[in-house]
């Protein structure tokens, strides 16, 4: 892939000239500088020398067998981008049932969920890297490789024989047809970034469209014309906003006007793939860019329509905040209050807060807009959108409350709710109360730093009483004193609606006066049950 001594392409100037030329068609951008593409290769160097032993190993297993392997797109594009992680992707001229031959005497476990595309998966725990040493790789970028360790790494392996698959105009799913030749395997990709390969054992680096230009560059093209790919798998449309939000790339112009030319094509797509990339949008770094992509070509529309119906007509005697940006924004915020990684729950919620706004807007007399009951409007609208994307049940329940609850504490003013109404809203959040904080902190956009500081104070006080009633009551697992079996016990009934009655009863006076001893929990039910006698 490139000098030992120098981190340069070898044959450079036969090779990666070569390649920007053949891939340089109409409008592309010329080749970045040397010394650009020297860093990128230099990173790649280190990374494919991490996983050397497992790739090379596997690749010789290949070539005994006749056929040829190679290290492949998203996994090159991570190497040359220094990313590279333990999910490994490769090509092959061999069929599944030939790479299954190949693989299982080598693998630890093999699977083939995918076999009907072309993809045999498998997993192979190998040793630490080579040293540059063991390696005869003895360059600069192989010294800062990770040297052989006694810990075995566990990487995640795919084999995807060449192939070319198309949607015709009705079929929600590819109909694949293998390929001969790397070359064809890499035109059908999605991007330039994509389609660059490093056949193995060699390291042989093959760039046929310009990705490694396009990677310099941070620029999303297409290997063939966008709307050529995009009839081949409209999902590739979601891919650039996705790839946008992941990489914080700009997304070359003529692949635009194609997303907005064929955003009826995403029809035919399932809405499970669908569901899948917006999700890796919305778990990226930079989710606004993917989200405003999707909006600006008409693909959210198809998607999540509800988001770019936030971006309601203003009205100069009308004046309310923008509240599509509003909510882009939100989104932001909650993303600085993540604490263990992305959090799929919280940016969802984030995200749909506010989109039940279109249907409750009202103007009233006073020039004031108002949009009375959104979040219970939204809340319908959220689980109805997430049913349609099909998403797990118990997210539609979470992400649906939070929307529900967000405006909650708006109601706790300068800190006038009694104790029974914190309890009440500990106990209405119940396991999203962490998530519900995040929220309802998130929702403060004013640019006013008075009123803002004021919310924040008010929330730090709201969080404060429940810190301290929690420690007091452990307020996080509220209950009546008595239970189902000593209700029925005490009354001398048997189960039945009554039962229930009693219980709810005596949550209800957990919740206004707090903890009880169960002596006063039994008279407090004898109270309740005489007066229900009478």
């Amino acid at each position: 892939m490139s000098n030992a001594k120098t981190g340069q392409p070898e044959n450079a100037e036969n090779s990666d000239h070569r390649d920007t030329e053949r891939s340089a068609g109409d409008g592309a951008a010329p080749a970045p500088g040397s010394s650009e593409l020297s860093a990128v290769q230099q990173q790649a160097v280190t990374e494919l020398l991490r996983v050397a032993p497992v790739a090379d190993e596997l690749a010789r297993r290949f070539e005994q067998a006749g056929f040829s392997l190679a290290l492949v797109g998203g996994s090159v594009r991570d190497a040359l981008l220094g990313r590279l992680g333990n999910d490994l992707d490769f090509t092959t001229d061999a069929r599944p049932e030939d790479v299954l031959r190949i693989v299982r005497p080598w693998a630890d476990a093999v699977w083939e969920v995918g076999i009907a595309f072309g993809t045999v998966g498998c997993q192979k725990a190998a040793g630490g890297a080579q040293s540059p040493e063991a390696s005869g790789e003895a360059t600069e970028a192989g010294s800062e490789a990770t040297e052989a360790g006694s810990e075995a790494t566990t990487y995640q392996i795919e084999v995807t024989t060449y192939r070319s698959e198309a949607y015709d105009r009705v079929s929600r799913k590819p109909e694949v047809s293998y390929g001969d030749s790397i070359e064809e395997d890499l035109v059908r990709r999605d991007f330039t970034v994509n389609a660059m390969a490093v056949a193995l054992p060699g390291k042989q680096f093959i760039d046929p469209h310009g990705g490694l230009r396009d990677l310099a560059e941070k620029v999303l093209r297409t290997p063939g014309t966008p709307q050529e790919s995009f009839s081949d798998d409209p999902l590739r449309m979601m891919r650039a906003a996705r790839f946008a939000a992941q990489l914080d790339f700009t997304v070359a112009e003529p692949v635009v006007a194609a997303m907005t030319e064929m955003a009826d094509r995403l029809d035919i797509v399932s809405a499970e793939r669908v569901r899948d990339e917006l999700n890796k949008l919305l778990l990226a770094a930079h989710p606004r860019k993917g989200l405003a992509l999707l909006v600006d070509t008409g693909l959210a529309q198809r998607v999540v329509p509800e988001i770019p119906a936030l971006r309601l007509e203003r009205d100069e005697h009308h004046r309310h905040k923008d509240v599509y940006e509003h909510s882009l924004i939100v989104l932001e915020q909650a993303m600085d209050l993540e604490e263990n990684g992305p959090d799929l729950t919280l940016r969802l919620a984030a995200l749909l807060h506010d989109i039940g706004k279109p249907k409750t807007r009202r103007f009233e007399k006073d020039g004031r807009v108002s949009f009375h009951h959104h979040e219970v409007v939204g809340a319908k609208l959220t689980k109805k959108r997430m049913v349609a994307l099909k998403y797990p049940n118990e997210l539609i329940k979470d992400v649906s409350r939070l929307v529900e609850l967000h405006l909650r504490f708006h109601g706790y003013g300068a800190g006038e709710w009694t104790d029974s109404a914190v309890r009440r809203y500990v106990r209405d959040a119940g396991p999203l109360l962490d998530r519900l904080h995040k929220l309802t902190r998130s929702d403060c956009t004013t640019r006013n730093r008075r009123k803002a500081n004021a919310l924040s104070r008010a929330y730090d006080g709201l969080e404060e009483r429940i810190s301290r009633l929690q420690e007091q009551e452990e307020l996080d697992a509220i209950r009546p004193a008595l239970d189902g079996n000593q209700i029925m016990e005490l009354l001398g009934v048997a189960p039945g609606p009554m039962v229930g009655k009693a219980y709810r009863h005596m949550l209800e006076l957990r919740l206004e006066e707090g903890p009880m001893t169960e002596d006063e929990a039994v008279a407090a039910l004898r109270k309740w049950w005489a007066a229900q006698a009478s």
